[in-house]
């Protein structure tokens, strides 16, 4: 063996290992996302959510996590990735055992509180790792395919496994399942890269940036689920956007004028590839993510299905998920472009969308969710590949770390966002399986008249090269 031919193989085999090990930390933080879907009408008998309020054990993870990614993209610079990640992995599964032991909903929303702050720690640390490993090119390419693609197989996942858990054990499990998770995992960090150990001079943390993003972005979620059952002109309505907005001034602020190391150089705006694919992946996250709320709800409570059905419903959005955005997507972004696949994959996930708000309690399976499952899957496994490519190209290696924790922070604010527009926009009559399908088809049409809305954005985006695309150049 050549001694080059034994540095390629050694670098080959540490690039693997940190792929394996950003996708394995991708898919836990992604998994909670969704593994609770299943188990709350479960969560809402035991601790006594009502209707409205339910929605809270999803955004409690979601808002925390979106606010403090800013915050957890620039750790890794400073700390290094094999300290960053056991600590994001021990606050996780820590905050797991104390919301699978929970006895009151306000425990619980503390807890998936506090695993949002773990899960900011650990996505933008795996999304880096990738970035600064592999150059642009064919080979992260592909690197971030697999991390899509696992990312979003364990939002898939989640929902069977916590239909699993649920039915044979307790809504308890669908957390305190972290935690054996999570303590793997965190032996197995170990074998992170120790860069950016954080040995040169230490950077402050912009931590007053961290404290107003997340009041910014908390604000203006309770606003828009307050209107939904006191109207916008309430006064806790508008107190609570006038403080939101009020936040995210003061938090661009901060960043342009005062902040050391500013969570998000405003210079990264400058290009246009994150300015318009982040605001792209605000709408996705918006349209995409809070279909796993309504779809869950539908099944159970319209359709009658159990957690176990529930779970095993959602069977054909993980296979054709995992296809598309492995093996298909990265083969047609050599060929036809990352633009090109984001405007169409966002239409034929409207497509499927509008087939899924046709959904009625007399649907079986075959029309009701399994037929638009494979159409907006196909779509969303189109998409989500290539605007991810984009919107970390073109980015210096200092500003990685900002820029993975932008895009993170965008996609999960759009999520929790749009899930409070959603169920604010579309409640109406609950009395009736038939009223709450329609309820539902409701929240479906206008998750497929965003999407009509990002194919519109990505129009906008700039053409990558052939080899950004996915292509080796001639």
């Amino acid at each position: 063996m050549t001694p080059g031919h034994g540095v390629d193989s050694a670098s080959g085999r540490a690039s693997s290992a940190v792929l394996a090990l950003a996708c394995a930390v991708q898919f836990m933080v992604v998994l909670d996302v969704s593994v609770v879907n299943v188990a709350l009408p479960s969560i809402q008998r035991a601790l006594g959510f009502d209707d409205g309020s339910q929605q809270w054990v999803v955004n409690a993870y979601v808002l925390p996590f979106a606010g403090f990614l800013l915050l957890g993209g620039r750790l890794p610079d400073l700390v290094g990735l094999r300290r960053v990640v056991p600590l994001g992995l021990a606050l996780f599964s820590g905050a797991s055992l104390v919301g699978g032991l929970a006895t009151s909903a306000e425990l619980l929303v503390a807890a998936r509180a506090a695993q949002g702050l773990g899960a900011a720690v650990l996505a933008p640390a795996s999304l880096t790792a990738l970035t600064t490993t592999f150059p642009e090119g064919p080979r992260r390419t592909r690197a971030l395919a697999a991390w899509t693609a696992v990312g979003m197989a364990g939002g898939t996942a989640g929902n069977l496994l916590g239909g699993v858990l649920t039915e044979y054990l307790s809504w308890r499990a669908v957390l305190l399942v972290n935690v054996p998770i999570g303590v793997v995992a965190a032996l197995l960090a170990q074998r992170f890269p120790g860069r950016g150990a954080g040995n040169g001079p230490v950077r402050p943390l912009d931590v007053p940036g961290a404290v107003l993003a997340t009041g910014a972005l908390t604000s203006l979620t309770f606003g828009v689920d307050h209107a939904r059952t006191h109207g916008w002109g309430a006064t806790t309505t508008t107190s609570a956007l006038l403080v939101g907005l009020a936040a995210l001034l003061a938090f661009l602020v901060v960043e342009a004028r005062f902040a050391r190391e500013p969570l998000v150089p405003l210079r990264l705006f400058r290009v246009r590839a994150v300015s318009v694919g982040n605001a792209a992946v605000l709408l996705a996250g918006a349209a995409l993510n809070p279909m796993w709320y309504f779809l869950t709800l539908v099944m159970q409570q319209s359709l009658h299905y159990s957690p176990l059905l529930t779970g095993l419903g959602f069977l054909p959005h993980t296979v054709v998920t995992i296809v598309v955005t492995a093996l298909v997507t990265p083969w047609l972004m050599g060929r036809v472009g990352s633009r090109t696949l984001v405007v169409a994959g966002a239409l034929v996930a409207a497509a499927g969308f509008w087939w899924q708000s046709r959904i009625t309690a007399d649907s079986g399976y075959l029309e009701g969710v399994l037929g638009p499952a494979v159409v907006f899957s196909l779509g969303s496994g189109l998409l989500n590949t290539p605007i991810t490519t984009t919107v970390t190209a073109g980015v210096g290696a200092a500003d990685a770390g900002a820029a993975s924790g932008l895009m993170n922070t965008t996609k999960q604010f759009g999520a929790a966002l749009g899930l409070a527009v959603l169920v604010t926009a579309s409640a109406g009559d609950l009395a009736t399986p038939q009223a709450l399908a329609a309820e539902h088809g409701r929240a479906f049409l206008m998750i497929a008249a965003v999407l009509v809305v990002v194919a519109a954005v990505a129009t906008a985006l700039p053409a990558p090269s052939r080899d950004q695309a996915g292509q080796r150049p001639t």
